[in-house]
């Protein structure tokens, strides 16, 4: 089993999950938590709407002790406001404090914050520093390659934020222009595993144990990151474990075994943030986890309309008769 440190938190075993907005909350992070992820993200928060109170934010940064060594991530573009959000997350007991640098959506990027702090290295450099001084627990950073293909400075950036105290880079192997667009550039992660001297976590297309052990071996990386691929999926960390640990990789679980446990992962959600809520963000995850089944797009075209648990239990009887 591997072991990494960042800062005096050890992390145990080889894959992350990603800090995902609208998909890594409670529920979904203990459902990938049992099946093996090492080391968890909660969805990014505003530091601006930490600093002025909002419930909504304060939600975000929930921490259970069943969920650790887990991390909370910030967004945001002024030092000061993160600083006082960083400091003022401290409330949650988190483990880790991670920054967003990588985030491409217009509404985080197009407000100087997420993956445009590519673009002002120093401001980002200064927000690492303000974050540090204010915090008794390890900072990290979560950056992509580069804005676009004129822009691409992970390595100088992940530099900087290693001067100025990160204990740890993640590396999105994707620019902000593809978004999620394969493939993945290993090339960068190995880059600033070289340049740094803090661990590496090495971020996309990581879709199967094949992805995650050349990940490792492409860029030497100390840590993977698992994001889009464990959607519909969770048990892919166990078998990414397995892979790691050169033992026989299990196989995706059987049908009945497959929605045994996304009915467990939706009843999850239903009991964290209630039933109208629950289940209307169900939906999302259902579809995943039908996706690739015989007349799939005709389940998931149930799963939009799903608005109670009796919905499920139907969609899943009709899912296991037409074995």
């Amino acid at each position: 089993m591997r072991s990494v440190f960042i800062g005096n938190v050890e992390i145990k075993a080889a894959a992350a999950l990603a800090p995902m907005a609208g998909v890594a909350d409670r529920a979904f992070r203990e459902i990938c938590k049992e099946f093996g992820a090492a080391y968890l993200i909660g969805e990014m928060a505003s530091s601006k709407g930490l600093t002025m109170g909002s419930k909504k934010t304060g939600e975000l940064l929930s921490v259970t002790d069943g969920e650790r060594p887990m991390a909370i991530q910030l967004f945001g573009s002024d030092p000061e406001t993160m600083a006082k959000a960083a400091y003022s997350s401290l409330e949650y007991k988190p483990d880790i404090l991670d920054i967003n640098m990588g985030c491409p959506a217009p509404k985080v990027a197009g407000n100087g914050g997420g993956s445009s702090l590519m673009l002002s290295p120093e401001l980002a450099g200064a927000i690492v520093k303000a974050v540090c001084a204010v915090v008794d627990i390890p900072v990290t950073v979560k950056m992509r390659k580069g804005w676009d293909d004129e822009h691409i400075n992970a390595v100088e950036l992940a530099k900087i934020c290693e001067q100025n105290g990160a204990a740890a880079i993640t590396v999105h192997g994707h620019t902000r222009a593809q978004m999620y667009s394969p493939p993945v550039d290993r090339s960068i992660i190995a880059d600033v595993k070289r340049a740094v001297s803090v661990p590496v976590i090495a971020n996309g297309d990581i879709i199967s144990p094949e992805t995650a052990l050349s990940m490792f071996s492409d860029t030497g990386c100390d840590l993977i990151m698992v994001g889009r691929g464990a959607l519909g999926r969770p048990w892919l960390f166990s078998q990414i474990n397995a892979a790691i640990d050169s033992l026989p990789v299990p196989a995706d679980p059987p049908l009945d075994k497959r929605m045994a446990i996304m009915h467990r992962h939706i009843v999850l959600l239903c009991q964290y943030k209630g039933d109208h809520i629950g289940m209307l963000e169900a939906r999302k995850h259902v579809a995943w986890y039908l996706k690739g089944m015989p007349g799939a797009a005709k389940l998931r075209g149930l799963a939009g309309t799903l608005s109670c648990m009796d919905d499920l239990d139907r969609l899943i009887d009709t899912v296991l008769s037409s074995r």
